[in-house]
């Protein structure tokens, strides 16, 4: 199925496969969710943002947005990555919007207490 706009999840990226793996399955419920979304690495990993960019160009897809599953803003959401996003249009004619990095969202900052929580409530009811 083509659309004319892709999500892109944006994780850095690591030699570590199980570093890997954890993001694939944080990503997985958006990935099932939302037609034509994919996870990309910054660095470090496969498949690259520009690797996710050409793949789109070849189902007419022109138009991206980028969500850095980043907990906050750092010199590579504030250089690395734009830099690369305009490399990217310049490169392949498309229009690339990077989204705030996911640690922005209070909706995050909801699912950690639900965690916390969670795990508070197992250790009260787990024996020592």
């Amino acid at each position: 199925m083509t659309s004319s706009h892709r999500i892109v999840l944006l994780a850095h990226g690591s030699s570590d496969k199980r570093w890997c793996e954890t993001f694939e399955q944080l990503a997985a419920p958006t990935l099932q969710a939302v037609a034509g979304s994919r996870i990309a690495y910054m660095e470090l990993a496969s498949p690259s943002l520009e690797k996710i960019i050409a793949e789109g160009i070849t189902d007419n897809i022109y138009e991206y947005t980028v969500v850095p599953l980043f907990l906050a803003a750092g010199r590579h959401l504030r250089k690395d990555v734009p830099a690369m996003i305009r490399d990217l249009e310049n490169d392949h004619g498309v229009k690339i919007h990077l989204a705030p990095p996911i640690g922005e969202n209070p909706l995050l900052g909801e699912a950690i207490k639900d965690v916390v929580t969670l795990q508070l409530d197992r250790a009260r009811t787990s024996p020592p």
